[in-house]
């Protein structure tokens, strides 16, 4: 998922924040969503954002 997509499903980086428990500037300073972070967000959306499987098929 990009940064954009998990910002736009919670409505703003401060809800998107909020979510996990983190501050408005930890999630601004991403360039990408952190992997770990992805799977949280999954669970958190119920699936509707998936994680990237990067590396996955190996």
């Amino acid at each position: 998922m990009t940064k954009s997509q998990a910002i736009k499903h919670f409505g703003s980086i401060s809800a998107l924040a909020k979510a996990l428990g983190v501050t408005y500037e930890a999630v601004r300073q991403w360039e990408e969503v952190p992997e770990l972070r992805q799977y949280q967000i999954e669970r958190l959306t119920g699936g509707d954002l998936k994680a990237d499987q990067k590396g996955a098929a190996a």
